[in-house]
């Protein structure tokens, strides 16, 4: 099996248009055996996936550990991020107690920095933890207010004044990545950090979705005119596209349980989908992918099932009348494209 294979921006790279997000690798939210962790690999490797993505957060270096003895020797394109320095912890980890979201037993605490010597460490860091000559991709991680809040200004002025954008350039200039971008969750973060620097690749998590295109405003514009290519994370907003409202379990929509609001609206978009015989889940993978700037859409997935679920709901035929009503019923902007 094999995916489309989308040019990422003016890299030179392509990436299959179905990616590997590896958040769930770091054991988020709970434990997941080494052999688990290795088994989906595999699946995700005979399912034709051919780019990953990671970071030093997942897991606090878990993820990239993984993910570099699994993959190691094979042809993808891979992503890691910078933002944060991994300190050592003194005593022991119980890896069933959840810090910062990971279940992890690595001995480790992130600690936010985005200055020149920070990036250059984590990066150099990362190679290390993955066991990986080469790094394709590198995030600016987890920059902007939705993060840091008031101490945002300054976390920029490390990327600014404290010369990490600097870094980035350098190492994209020596030809030690092939491009830089931004990882995020919001998008005005993206557009203060595309004022300072030439990005080549924004990955975007849960703010083009089925549920959400605030990005259309300004931000794809702005990308499509500086030739940067989005990459689209978190397609499911935290979950709630990919389970629909007919569950129950508890709904998550950014990380936090659902508002009443975002509930009836995903209820409104499945009535239609059901309506078409369609899975949620299947229109909210693949709707994305209709944009001409993303060249790639990244699930987070942690059992072979779920690789395999994710390559059904890639190829799942959706009728172009699914999406005519979505946006007759005001439930789709009009000038979202789709497949």
């Amino acid at each position: 099996m094999s995916f489309a294979l989308r040019d990422l921006g003016r890299t030179g790279l392509k990436v299959t248009e179905l990616g590997f997000g590896t958040a769930p690798l770091g054991n988020l939210f709970r434990p997941l055996p080494d052999d688990a962790a290795r088994a989906t690999l595999a699946a995700a490797q005979a399912a034709g996936f051919g780019y990953y993505d990671t970071a030093p957060f997942y897991g606090f270096g878990l993820s990239e550990r993984r993910l570099g003895d699994a993959l190691r020797g094979s042809d993808m394109v891979l992503s890691t991020k910078v933002g944060r320095l991994l300190r050592p912890v003194t005593g022991p980890v119980d890896a069933r107690v959840v810090r910062h979201g990971y279940a992890t037993p690595m001995p480790f605490e992130p600690v936010y920095d985005y200055s020149y010597d920070a990036i250059m460490r984590s990066f150099e860091a990362s190679q290390q933890r993955l066991g990986l000559a080469r790094i394709d991709i590198l995030y600016i991680h987890d920059i902007g207010r939705m993060t840091h809040g008031g101490e945002n200004a300054a976390r920029m002025a490390e990327l600014t004044r404290g010369r990490g954008l600097k870094a980035l350039e350098e190492l994209r200039a020596a030809k030690r990545i092939a491009g830089f971008g931004i990882g995020v969750n919001e998008v005005e973060a993206c557009l203060e950090v595309t004022d300072n620097a030439r990005l080549d690749v924004i990955l975007l998590a849960g703010r083009y979705t089925l549920l959400e295109q605030t990005a259309l405003d300004v931000l794809f514009p702005r990308c499509e005119a500086a030739g940067t290519a989005i990459v689209v994370g978190g397609p499911y907003n935290s979950g709630i596209l990919a389970v629909g409202t007919k569950t129950g379990a508890p709904l998550f929509y950014n990380y936090e349980p659902a508002p009443q609001d975002v509930i009836a609206r995903v209820r409104a978009i499945e009535a239609v989908c059901d309506r078409h015989s369609v899975p949620l889940a299947a229109a909210a993978l693949q709707f994305p992918l209709a944009h001409r700037l993303v060249a790639s859409v990244i699930p987070g997935l942690d059992s072979p099932e779920r690789v395999a679920q994710a390559v059904a709901l890639h190829r799942q035929t959706i009728p172009a009348e699914l999406w005519h009503e979505l946006k007759a019923q005001g439930l789709l902007r009009e000038d979202a494209p789709t497949p």
